[in-house]
This record gives structure tokens, C-alpha cells and sequence, in this order.
């Protein structure tokens, strides 16, 4: 881990990925270690439109969504360390591995996703990530996934 670690709030965030609500699922990402690793934050909240339908009556945040945020976490992990801000940068995924979910994500839990990068370089298109989705300590899903980002030059 780097001495000096990077943080991401919603307002860089906003500048490094395209998405906006109801499909922006990180609300901060801390502990930037370059391309290496990062923290990302997800406070999950009952107004999200997903509980709507997920279940009626007993809201649980479907797993989609949640390997989404970690998606997005690693995007800005590596969009604030190359300095994507205001860049048009766009990651589409290839492929999720290893998959696997633990337990239910409700309203009111704050989800923290740790990611690490096991393959990418700056200048590189494709990009590997571990994922490991937690709340309160306790493990809620985890994954491996491939994504290529179209980084402009």
C-alpha cells in the first residue's frame, strides 16, 4: 500500500463514470492505492426504485446490482488514479466469475466492497478484479470480473 491513498466523493465520482441516478451505485470510494485497491461505499437506502419490485413487502437488493457497485468501485479506483475525470471514460463488463452471495442486502445496511486489481496496466483495455462485498463485517457476495475500459487519450 502507497503512503499517500486517494478518495473519491460523489462529485468525482459523477466526473469519472457515466452513470446517474437510479444506476449510479457508489456513493464514495476511499483507500485508493493507485490501480492496486480501493474501498468502495454503497449506503443502501429503501427509496431506490429496485425495492419496488425486490420483493414487494421484504426488500433485498438484487445481486446484479450489487456486483454492479463493485464494477463501479474498481471504474473509479482506476479513473481517479489515471486522472479520468471530465474524460468520457467508459468500462463495459466481459465477463463475472466466481460468483457467489451470502447474505441479503437490505435498506439501511452500508455496503462496503473492497476490490483489487489481478490484472491491468495504465494503457491497458482489459482489466481483471476480485471483488469482495461486505456488511458490518460480514460477507455478502463476492466475485472476479473482467471489464474493458475505453479510456480516451
Amino acid at each position: 500500500m502507497s503512503d499517500t491513498l486517494l478518495r473519491a466523493d460523489i462529485h468525482l465520482i459523477q466526473r469519472i463514470l457515466p452513470h446517474r441516478y437510479p444506476f449510479l451505485l457508489v456513493d464514495r470510494v476511499d483507500q485508493i492505492d493507485g490501480t492496486s485497491s480501493a474501498l468502495g461505499i454503497k449506503n443502501v437506502t429503501m427509496n431506490e426504485p429496485h425495492f419496488q419490485g425486490h420483493f414487494p413487502g421484504m426488500p433485498i437488493m438484487p445481486g446484479v446490482t450489487i456486483i454492479e457497485a463493485m464494477a463501479q468501485t474498481a471504474a473509479v479506483m482506476v479513473g481517479t488514479t489515471l486522472d479520468m475525470a471530465d474524460r468520457e471514460m467508459k468500462v463495459y463488463f466481459m465477463a463475472i466469475d466466481k460468483c457467489k452471495f451470502r447474505r441479503k442486502v437490505i435498506p439501511g445496511d452500508t455496503l462496503e466492497m473492497r476490490l483489487t486489481t489481478l490484472r491491468g496496466k495504465p494503457g491497458g483495455k482489459v482489466w481483471k478484479f476480485g471483488g469482495v462485498a461486505t456488511v458490518g463485517g460480514e460477507m455478502a457476495a463476492e466475485a472476479e470480473f473482467s471489464a474493458m475500459m475505453d479510456l480516451p487519450a
